[in-house]
């Protein structure tokens, strides 16, 4: 047998994602709140970068519904 693999699509090497906060966290259960704050935002409307990744990937499903989440392009601020 091969090589145990996850049946998860794996991003291109190096790619990010914009994720942008665009409903509030007041009210929301803590362990939103929480994944809230370990993706860094701070305030409604930030956007920040970070890695296309499992992980990253799981955050952003489990708010999927206070978040928008686009493709990083390096143009892009």
């Amino acid at each position: 047998m091969g090589p145990r693999t996850s049946g998860a699509k794996s991003a291109p090497s190096g790619s990010r994602l914009a994720i942008t906060l665009v409903r509030s966290p007041i009210g929301r259960p803590a362990k939103h709140k929480a994944i809230v704050k370990g993706l860094g935002f701070r305030k409604l409307q930030q956007t920040v970068i970070r890695p296309d990744n499992p992980a990253i990937r799981g955050m952003v499903a489990a708010i999927s519904h206070m978040v928008r989440v686009a493709p990083h392009t390096e143009g892009r601020s």
